[in-house]
């Protein structure tokens, strides 16, 4: 289901989406999930693809949505879960584990913050026919924390911790979330960041050379990074 808002897409989608839903997705959108999101980072990726461990759930069956999380939460004396907020963590830290994720794994999307690089988008993302959804701004944990109906699980936390273990959540609206990646491997950040280089030079006319005295250091603009 998507709405329109003038140029700005909202759509909501099932954390099982058809290879349709994500082609329809366009760089830019804001998505709200619906169903099951699990998190996975360096702790279930290391003991999954580097250590040999099967894995806990029947994935994608059950999820086709990695999240890139650390929940503020806690186990109750009863064993249930108490979950507050999901803050993302930078997804950029697990690029060289992504190509055997989507192998054993078959996640379709990947969310997180900061987003990834359009290299990695278009050699792991595409082949897999995976998009990249990113958290908007800081300070939204609380707010994303409203969309987990219920916890499942928390498969591994007395191995990994909370910020490691793969937390399996019921959502419902969960959001909101931007694409950063599509489908043919565009990028949302590689695009901006490239529009906002051509401006650099503008930007620092006038200005007195800068003092460097660290190796590697440089004053070329064109190698800064925004």
């Amino acid at each position: 289901m998507a709405s329109g808002n003038g140029n700005l897409k909202t759509v909501r989608l099932s954390t099982n989406p058809t290879p349709e839903d994500l082609r329809a997705l366009e760089i830019g959108n804001v998505v709200y999930l619906d169903g099951v999101v699990y998190t996975g980072r360096e702790g279930v990726y290391t003991k999954v693809l580097e250590q040999g461990a099967t894995l806990p759930i029947d994935l994608p069956a059950v999820s086709g949505a990695n999240f890139h999380c650390s929940p503020a939460a806690a186990v109750n004396e009863d064993g249930t879960f108490n979950l507050r907020a999901v803050t993302a963590t930078a997804s950029f830290r697990f690029s060289k584990w992504m190509a055997g994720w989507f192998e054993v794994a078959g996640a379709k999307l990947v969310i997180g913050k900061g987003g990834m690089s359009g290299e990695d988008y278009r050699n792991m993302f595409v082949p897999n026919g995976a998009v990249y959804l990113t958290t908007v701004g800081y300070g939204t944990g609380a707010l994303l924390g409203r969309g987990v109906k219920h916890v499942r699980d928390a498969i591994w936390i007395e191995e990994l911790g909370i910020a490691q273990a793969m937390w399996v959540m019921e959502v419902e609206n969960f959001g909101p979330f931007i694409v950063d990646s599509d489908m043919d491997g565009n990028s949302l950040f590689e695009r901006e960041n490239q529009r906002i280089s051509q401006g650099l030079g503008r930007v620092y006319e006038g200005t007195k050379p800068a003092i460097l005295s660290r190796f590697g250091e440089t004053d070329d603009r064109s190698d800064e990074l925004i």
